[in-house]
């Protein structure tokens, strides 16, 4: 199987804005869909829905615990209702009620969180979540997906509004670049296999596909053979999946624009060390939070791009040889 490309000559495009094109695609499919949204429409792009669908759309002000309150009252009566506010604030700020007021009952409410990371860029480390999957994917029966590019997106919105239960998604603020697919259809808790190869298996979500791809195009010129798994789906996690390849390739690197603690990484060390111990290297935030800078500046600074996923991957055989 061979590597699928970053396609440089599209145009770049933000996950944000796929999710806003999907969002008014779905009101016009379903009118049970309803959109809550704390002041940021324009900058979670809910305001695609609200001008199309003015009466199903709720300003709930800044106060994503009071957005999220009535989420979880209009799931009670039938509706989807899909709550947005800034990935730091829906959640942070609200996380009790999230975890209290949706997950504990289990109700059908989707929690689609723009600006994740550090790529919100030059508001700095007050507004980067860098804990978003590890304090979501901690509460029993929620659903947490990262999709890797705008057209990865758009079918993870439109499939969480057909599943049926608590769902948390981030999206970002940067425009980056499609990956190239034939025919790909998401689906909740499955990993798509992008590369397949013997040496190393790499991890990846989010943005971090798109650096991954690069890094596999440097490392065949040095011999080394990568399979890529872009995990949109960190819970459930495919645990088929990263188990078979990871017994292929005996050594693993895992890629997030997230803190090394508690997301991607965590949850595919926590499946290895009891399934197939193997080398897990984690491509991440080290424990430290974010500043203020262009979105590609602070990926530059904190290292999350090609060159270091390439040089994590190089340590990893070497580990394993040694092993």
């Amino acid at each position: 199987m061979g590597v699928i490309a970053t396609n440089t000559n599209s145009e770049l495009k933000a996950t944000r804005d796929a999710y806003g094109e999907a969002l008014a695609e779905l009101g016009s499919e379903n009118d049970r869909v309803v959109v809550l949204d704390a002041d940021l429409s324009g900058s979670t792009k809910t305001s695609v829905f609200k001008k199309k669908f003015p009466e199903r759309f709720f300003n709930m002000g800044v106060a994503e615990q009071n957005l999220v309150g009535h989420a979880a009252g209009m799931a009670l009566t039938g509706l989807i209702p899909f709550a947005s506010s800034f990935a730091m604030f829906l959640a942070g700020r609200a996380w009790e009620v999230v975890r209290n007021s949706v997950a504990y009952p289990n109700l059908n409410v989707k929690l689609v969180a723009s600006h994740g990371g550090i790529t919100l860029g030059e508001d700095g480390a007050s507004h980067q979540i860098i804990e978003d999957f590890a304090i979501m994917r901690v509460i029993p029966g929620m659903t947490v997906i990262c999709p890797a590019d705008f057209n990865e997106t758009r079918l993870v919105i439109k499939k969480i509004a057909e599943y049926k239960g608590p769902v948390y998604v981030r999206v970002g603020r940067p425009p980056i670049p499609l990956i190239q697919r034939e025919n790909y259809q998401f689906e909740i808790g499955k990993g798509e296999l992008l590369s397949e190869g013997k040496d190393v298996l790499i991890v990846a979500c989010g943005l971090l596909v798109g650096e991954s791809i690069k890094a596999i195009e440097a490392l065949r010129l040095k011999g080394i053979s990568v399979t890529l798994i872009n995990m949109a789906t960190i819970k459930p996690i495919d645990n088929a999946l990263i188990l078979k390849h990871a017994k292929i390739c005996r050594a693993v690197v895992t890629c997030e624009e997230h803190s090394i603690i508690g997301g991607l990484g965590s949850a595919v060390s926590e499946l290895l060390a009891e399934e197939f111990p193997v080398p897990v290297l984690k491509l991440g935030m080290k424990d430290v939070f974010g500043k203020s800078g262009t979105w590609s500046e602070l990926l530059d600074y904190f290292g999350l791009r090609s060159d270091k996923i390439e040089a994590l991957a190089e340590k990893a055989v070497k580990m394993k040889v040694n092993n």
